[in-house]
């Protein structure tokens, strides 16, 4: 069956997947451990689902929330979600009662989608909140049963089963509708390291150009493997992962949630070729004995995003694993990348910051570093990040003055702090609220992190300031260690005063088993000045 091809600016998630279903029809669109589900099937499973969730009332623009780890249930939610007009509210799961009720609070959804593990938690979140009226529950293994067995499963009381409704056959009032593009597809939350968690409004067509933008920066076919190793609730994992598999026709890896040794078996296995990873997914890999024994050498588009790359790690990974990844850079409000690497470019180090470039303007996108009157600097000058790009969500959910506050005439203010060269290379240098004044002097953490990742010991790094009577504020350094290592916070300290000023360099180096982070893998400073 051959499909038209989309006019520009038109094309939506949905449409994206139609083409595929059409390209691939009965071959694998998921790869899941050891099993396959071919395109055909999710498409039957996805119209199912949303043949059962209208039945129940669900429609559009009604919010549906995913509390799912990344299992093939999550892509068919999100096309039968779609298919209503509906809007998928992506849910972190590792999201806890109170913080669960409060984005529910938020986003007023009428049905809930969570993992059977999750269902206590999710029941209590519902209780707080209100208003979910319909809860069903997901056993994320019951499709790696051919066919999916869901009439020997009883679903826990006072919710439906995901497979059972799926699998009902479809009354023929079922409709399906057709989003436009600037139309909200996924309320995806930001992570709240500044603040509390805001909704932002990811329309079916940021979705689709960033997926496309994906497919065709790295040159993806179905011969192609996505490798699924971010979290699909997250912008990065939606966009990389589920979108680009869907724009490319390319099987999308999955693996429940990311484990380092299981990821490379699973990644060599299928002969991986694509992903985005936050950096600490790398120094997982990196430091695993079972991944540095896994042939990736498949890999050939590995990228990374969500935080600075220190330099040294780049060249950890490339030793270990035998791949060079490259940066990206892009937030929850640019649906993913807005500043990227060239695939056949080594990202440059700016040699005042000692900053690893994030990359160049990805197509039809600008960036340009502002100051605080909103005036555009010169190529070399630091100031404000600011972006826009079809990539640019509308704003944020229910919250007007915030939205005018970041997103201005389109335009997305974000908060990052960084400099752009005279062939225009973007560097990031920190976010403006985690610069330290130390003795009068400006510290930006990601320097002072470059020079700790140097050590040999140092896994994981990350750097705040300290209230100081003498100085204003104090560099305070938290690290990691590799397994089989050792050092002393003196040692540390002392690695750093050969390679920093003395205003820069951390007064105190404290050693943890685990640094706070994120679910994506982005370490939390705010969790260690809360300390």
């Amino acid at each position: 069956m051959e499909l038209p091809p989309p006019r520009p600016g038109d094309e939506t998630p949905l449409s994206m997947f139609e083409r595929t279903v059409a390209q691939l029809g009965s071959d694998p669109l998921v790869l899941f451990f050891d099993t396959a589900l071919g395109a055909e099937t999710i498409d039957e499973l996805s119209h199912g689902l949303a043949a059962s969730l209208q039945e129940l009332g669900i429609g559009a623009g009604d919010r549906v929330a995913l509390y799912l780890q990344n299992d093939p249930q999550y892509l068919i939610a999100c096309l039968a979600i779609w298919r209503l007009g509906a809007i998928a509210v992506a849910c972190n799961p590792m999201l806890r009662r109170r913080e669960l009720a409060s984005l529910l609070s938020d986003c007023e959804p009428v049905a809930l989608i969570a993992l059977d593990e999750l269902l206590s938690t999710a029941r209590d979140a519902v209780e707080d909140a209100g208003l979910v009226r319909v809860v069903v529950a997901c056993d994320p293994m019951a499709l790696r049963c051919q066919p999916p067995a869901a009439a020997a499963r009883r679903p826990p009381d006072g919710t439906l089963d995901f497979i059972e409704l799926a699998r009902r056959p479809i009354d023929a009032r079922y409709q399906v509708a057709a989003p436009a593009p600037e139309q909200t597809a996924v309320l995806t939350y930001t992570s709240g390291t500044t603040g509390p968690p805001k909704g932002a409004m990811n329309t079916h067509g940021n979705i689709a150009f960033v997926s496309r933008l994906y497919r065709d920066w790295w040159g993806l076919t179905p011969d192609d493997r996505v490798f699924g190793i971010s979290p699909l609730f997250h912008v990065t994992g939606l966009t990389a992962h589920l979108g680009v598999a869907l724009a490319a026709a390319a099987p999308l890896l999955l693996m429940h949630r990311f484990d380092p040794a299981a990821a490379a078996q699973l990644g060599e296995r299928h002969r991986a070729s694509a992903t985005v990873a936050a950096i600490t997914a790398f120094i997982a890999l990196a430091n695993d004995e079972t991944a540095q024994a896994c042939d990736l050498s498949s890999l050939r588009r590995p990228y990374s995003g969500g935080a600075p790359i220190p330099p040294a790690v780049v060249e950890l990974v490339q030793e270990r694993l035998g791949f060079r990844i490259r940066p990206v850079y892009g937030l929850t409000e640019t649906t993913g990348p807005c500043v990227i690497t060239p695939v056949d470019a080594d990202a440059p180090v700016d040699p005042a910051s000692g900053a690893l470039s994030a990359g160049i303007a990805a197509p039809q996108t600008s960036a340009r570093i502002v100051g605080e009157h909103g005036e555009t600097l010169a190529s070399g000058e630091i100031g404000e990040v600011a972006i826009r790009g079809p990539q640019v969500v509308p704003g944020y959910w229910q919250r007007p003055e915030e939205s005018a506050q970041a997103i201005r005439d389109g335009e997305l203010l974000t908060g990052d702090v960084g400099v752009i060269d005279e062939d225009g290379w973007v560097y990031l240098v920190d976010r403006r609220k985690d610069m330290i004044i130390a003795s009068g002097f400006k510290v930006w953490p990601r320097e002072v992190e470059d020079a700790l990742y140097e050590h040999p010991a140092v896994r994981e790094a990350a750097v705040i300031g300290v209230p100081d009577d003498y100085r204003g504020e104090t560099v305070w350094g938290y690290v990691s260690l590799k397994a089989g290592t050792t050092a002393t916070p003196d040692e540390l300290v002392e690695h750093c005063r050969e390679r920093l000023a003395a205003y820069k360099r951390p007064r105190i180096v404290h050693i943890l088993d685990e640094l706070p982070k994120t679910p994506t893998g982005k370490i939390l400073r705010r969790e260690l000045r809360d300390r």
